[in-house]
C-alpha cells in the first residue's frame, strides 16, 4: 500500500507538472489580438490606421477585389500576383486571417466612410465619358434589354421585371410574371426582347424554377427555364415555356444556374445553363446543366444540332463543359457567338463557341479549387477548347454586349465585359478568335451584373449593390484634340 501511494503521489506530481508545462505552453501561444496581426502582417503596405500606403486603402468602402469575406480570404491567403499581393498561406492560419477581416470590417463601420457614388465622368484612352444614374432603387437587377431607345426591361433577381421609360423607372413591376424560387444565386435572370418584336411582341425570360411536386417540401429541386410572354399595360400575358428541363435533372443545389440569353443572325436562340454546382454533369449530355444550348424561338430543336438523334445527348445542347456561363454576345459582323463564364478560383474564361465542342470544365481549368487544392495538372488537353483569353485571379466574369452604332466609332465590334468581384466594365478589342488588348473603363462603381449597347449606341452599366442602371456616353474624343 505505501508503495503504491508512493507511486501514485510520484504520478499525481507529473500530472501537475505536465499541466504547468501546457499552460506556460499555450500561454505562450495564445492568440494574437487582430490587430497585431495586421500591424504585424499588414500595415507597411495599408498603413498602420488602415488609411493605405503602397497597397490602398482598407477603411474607403472600396474592395478593390472583392467585398465579400470569402474573396477577402482567398486575397490574404494566396495573394493577388498581377498586383504585386504576396501570399500569406505559409505565415497566417485560416483563424488568423479570419480575425484580420473582422478586425478590418470593424475599422470600416467604425470609420463613417460610405461607398461613393459613381462618378460622373470617366477617362479612357480614347473618350471622355458622361456617367450617367439612368435608374436607382432596385435590389438585385440582373438583366437589361430594350423595347426602344427610350424603353428598357430590367430584371431584379427577386423576381420583378421592370420598365424603364423616358430615363424613369415606372414605380410598379410589371405584373403576372412567373413565379421565381428566390434561393442563393437563383431568382429571375435575364431578360431579351425578340429581334421581330415590333411584329411579334416577344419578350423572353431566364428563372430559376422549382418543382412544384417537390420531392423534398424543405428543399424542392430547381433548374432554369426559359418563357416567353408579352406585355400589355404592365402586365405579362400569353406566356409559352420555350425550355423545360427533364424533372429527373433537378438539383437541390442554390448555385451556377447561369443565364443569358441571345439571337444570333439566323434568328436561333441560345442560352446558358451552370452546372449546378456538379462539375461532372458539366460533361454529362444527357444532362442540361453545364451546357450552352441553342433552340428555335418557339422551343422547337434545329435540325443541325450538334446531337440531335443521339440517344444518351439532349438535343438542344450546342457546347458542353462550360461551368457557370454568365455572359453571351453575338458579333455584330461575324454573327459568332461568345461566352464568359466564371471559373473556379481564377479561371474565368472568354471563349467562342462552336457546335459540338467541350470546353472542360472540370476536367481542365486555369483556376484552382476554393480550398485552393489543384482541379487539372494541365490547362491544355487534346479534344478541349481553349479559351481565347482567362482571368486569373478571377475577375468575376458576368454580362457581354458588343459595341455598335455611332455613339463610340473607336469602340465599335469592341466587346464589353462586366466584372462583379472587381466591380469592373473592360473593353476588349478582338481580331478574330484573339484578344489584342483590353482596357477598364470603369471601376469601383459596384457589383457590375450585366452591359449592354443600347439601340442609342449608348453603354449601359447594371449594378448589383448599389441596385441601380447606369448609362455611359462621349463627352469628347481624346484623340481629336481639345
Amino acid at each position: 500500500m505505501l508503495q503504491f501511494m508512493k507511486s501514485n503521489r510520484m504520478y499525481l506530481l507529473f500530472v501537475a507538472i505536465a499541466v504547468c508545462a501546457f499552460r506556460t505552453l499555450f500561454a505562450a501561444e495564445s492568440p494574437v489580438p487582430a490587430e497585431a496581426l495586421y500591424q504585424t502582417n499588414c500595415a507597411s503596405c495599408h498603413g498602420a490606421k488602415l488609411e493605405g500606403g503602397n497597397a490602398q486603402s482598407l477603411v474607403d468602402a472600396i474592395w478593390q477585389f472583392g467585398s465579400s469575406r470569402s474573396h477577402i480570404l482567398r486575397n490574404i491567403k494566396y495573394g493577388i500576383a498581377d498586383f504585386s499581393m504576396p501570399a500569406f498561406e505559409s505565415a497566417l492560419s485560416d483563424d488568423q486571417i479570419n480575425q484580420i477581416i473582422g478586425f478590418l470590417f470593424d475599422a470600416e463601420k467604425t470609420s463613417g466612410v460610405t461607398k461613393p457614388p459613381p462618378p460622373e465622368k470617366i477617362y479612357t484612352l480614347d473618350y471622355e465619358i458622361r456617367v450617367e444614374i439612368l435608374a436607382q432603387g432596385l435590389d438585385v437587377p440582373w438583366g437589361i434589354s430594350f423595347l426602344a431607345p427610350n424603353h428598357a426591361l430590367v430584371t431584379d433577381r427577386s423576381g420583378e421585371l421592370r420598365q424603364i421609360v423616358s430615363g424613369a423607372l415606372l414605380p410598379h413591376p410589371v405584373s403576372g410574371t412567373p413565379k421565381v424560387l428566390h434561393e442563393g444565386q437563383g431568382g429571375l435572370l435575364d431578360v431579351a426582347v425578340d429581334p421581330e418584336y415590333t411584329e411579334n411582341g416577344w419578350i423572353y425570360l431566364a428563372y430559376s424554377h422549382a418543382l412544384p411536386d417537390a420531392r423534398n417540401e424543405n428543399r424542392p429541386g430547381a433548374m432554369t427555364r426559359l418563357v416567353r410572354g408579352r406585355l400589355k399595360d404592365n402586365q405579362w400575358v400569353e406566356e409559352q415555356i420555350v425550355f423545360e428541363a427533364p424533372k429527373e435533372s433537378y438539383l437541390e443545389t442554390r448555385q451556377h444556374y447561369g443565364c443569358r440569353i441571345v439571337f444570333d443572325p439566323n434568328g436561333y436562340l441560345y442560352f446558358s445553363i451552370g452546372e449546378r454546382g456538379v462539375g461532372n454533369h458539366a460533361q454529362d449530355l444527357s444532362r442540361p446543366n453545364g451546357k450552352v444550348h441553342r433552340i428555335h424561338r418557339d422551343g422547337s430543336i434545329p435540325a443541325d444540332n450538334p446531337f440531335v438523334g443521339r440517344n444518351d445527348a439532349l438535343s438542344t445542347i450546342f457546347t458542353y463543359g462550360n461551368r457557370n456561363p454568365q455572359g453571351l454576345a453575338v458579333h455584330p459582323v461575324t454573327g459568332k457567338v461568345w461566352e464568359t463564364e466564371h471559373g473556379p478560383m481564377g479561371g474565368d474564361e472568354l471563349n467562342l463557341i462552336a457546335p459540338g465542342k467541350n470546353y472542360g470544365w472540370p476536367v481542365v481549368t486555369y483556376g484552382r479549387n476554393y480550398d485552393g487544392a489543384i482541379i487539372s495538372d494541365s490547362p491544355n488537353k487534346a479534344g478541349i477548347e481553349s479559351p481565347s483569353l482567362y482571368w486569373k485571379p478571377s475577375i468575376a466574369v458576368c454580362g457581354i454586349d458588343f459595341v455598335r452604332g455611332s455613339l463610340f466609332p473607336r469602340w465599335r465590334n469592341y466587346l464589353l465585359v462586366g466584372a462583379l468581384k472587381y466591380e469592373e466594365v473592360r473593353l476588349l478589342d478582338i481580331k478574330g478568335n484573339r484578344v489584342l488588348h483590353q482596357e477598364i473603363i470603369l471601376k469601383n462603381a459596384g457589383r457590375v451584373r450585366d452591359v449592354a449597347c443600347g439601340p442609342d449606341g449608348a453603354l449601359y452599366v447594371v449594378l448589383n449593390g448599389p441596385g441601380m442602371v447606369l448609362r455611359l456616353t462621349p463627352v469628347r474624343d481624346l484623340n481629336e484634340g481639345p
